[in-house]
């Protein structure tokens, strides 16, 4: 074993690992609900032990053999009949499995099982593939733990039995629009953590983005066909994870898009993106995340924030309204009419926005933040400090919170 300490422990090394020893663990066995569970106590039991042992040379293989032998028991405790021979064969170290596509692919699609409602097939994926815990989860769905803890154990019973892997294109087919929902809830989720003290978790949205190429060459490869809205959706993470050198600065503090130095972009994942977005506008009629993507894809061509064409920005937006309709939508649709028309039309759309959809954005950060932005634009300084003070206290992510809260105080200076 190699040394490791409680705070050198690889917490995104147990993160990659997770789906593909859930996968391994629920080929043995044909029972996802039993696997998850051997897993999670397996990865409990190398928290335990890994800072004072080490990190084993095969983590894998570690987590594992610990979770079959954990399978093992329970089953053995269900039925004293078990075949011992079986029991043995189920225990044996990795290292037979094979697979055309990636495991945690595997577990992806199983998670995104048509049995499963979209909100339950999320759930079960940001904690079985995601590695989030189900307090990060229920914070993003702004539901209590308790609850989001009952929506994964009914989940996981829900598909208790059924193998993984695909029966051909129409069931992968099937299976899109979770999946396609799953990924973007897990990018960002790591684009702007639900909590915690930093703005971005790197992991999640590479985890995101390495998944969606899998699951878009997967149905390429049954199909034929490149699927416009998974390309849509690489499309849009990689165009906002190329932004994210920028998105704070060398003190943590974070960055509104119009202030980042643009110099910092990663441009190769810039370049991939705008090429994606090329490709699948025109294909057919535009689905939610390509609409999305070219919005992105306006914003990362620009040189400057002065020269964002915010026209068409919000052009798209009104598109985007038809497509798929919802209060979020509308939102952002008003801060680029602040930008392409005045602010004055934008807090007009804000507030019919707020008398259609009052229970959408109760307690919600995100509305007040828009409503001080587009007051600062409007020149109402006072106005603006007490609206980010609003958002501030609804935020629960701490560089959010900090950000806005530097807002406030900066327009409180500028009025002295």
């Amino acid at each position: 074993m190699t040394e490791a300490t409680a705070y050198d422990l690889p917490d995104d090394l147990l993160r990659d690992l997770t789906p593909q020893v859930v996968a391994v663990v629920t080929r043995r066995s044909g029972d996802f609900y039993a696997a998850e569970d051997a897993v999670q106590e397996a990865l409990v039991e190398a928290l335990r032990t890994w800072p004072e042992r080490g990190v084993p040379e095969q983590p894998r293989g570690w987590l594992i053999t610990t979770a079959m032998r954990r399978l093992v028991d329970a089953k053995r405790s269900e039925s004293r009949r078990r075949d011992r021979e079986h029991a043995d064969h189920l225990a044996e170290p990795e290292g037979r499995e094979t697979s055309e596509v990636d495991d945690s692919l595997d577990v992806l699609l199983l998670c995104c099982h048509p049995s499963l409602t979209p909100a339950s097939a999320v759930a079960l994926t940001l904690r079985a593939v995601g590695g989030l815990t189900t307090r990060e989860i229920a914070s993003a769905y702004l539901v209590p733990e308790k609850t989001m803890a009952q929506r994964i154990s009914r989940a996981k019973s829900t598909i208790k039995g059924r193998s993984l892997g695909i029966d051909g294109a129409a069931d992968l087919a099937a299976r899109i629009p979770a999946m396609l929902k799953v990924l973007y809830l897990l990018f960002n989720e790591g684009y702007v953590a639900s909590e915690g003290d930093h703005l971005q978790r790197v992991d999640l949205c590479a985890e995101a983005i390495r998944l969606t190429r899998l699951a878009r060459t997967a149905l390429a490869r049954m199909t034929g066909t490149a699927h416009g809205e998974l390309g849509g959706l690489l499309a849009l993470m990689l165009l906002l994870d190329a932004r994210r050198p920028a998105r704070i600065d060398a003190h943590g503090a974070v960055v509104p898009l119009a202030d980042q130095d643009r110099s910092l972009w990663r441009h190769e994942a810039t370049r991939e993106g705008v090429a994606l977005v090329d490709a699948v506008i025109g294909t057919g009629r535009p689905g939610t995340y390509q609409i999305q993507a070219a919005i992105a894809a306006l914003h990362n061509r620009a040189p400057t924030a002065e020269e964002t064409d915010w026209l068409q920005i919000t052009a798209l937006y009104g598109l985007l309204e038809k497509v798929a309709p919802g209060p979020i939508v509308t939102l952002n649709k008003a801060v680029a009419v602040g930008y392409a028309d005045g602010p004055g039309p934008a807090l007009a759309l804000l507030d019919e926005l707020l008398r259609d959809s009052p229970d959408d954005f109760a307690g919600h950060p995100r509305v007040p933040a828009v409503r001080a932005h587009l007051l600062e634009l409007a020149g109402d300084l006072d106005g603006a400090a007490t609206a980010y003070d609003l958002a501030s206290a609804r935020a629960t992510n701490l560089a959010e919170r900090r950000f806005l809260t530097s807002k406030a105080a900066a327009l409180r200076d500028a009025r002295c």
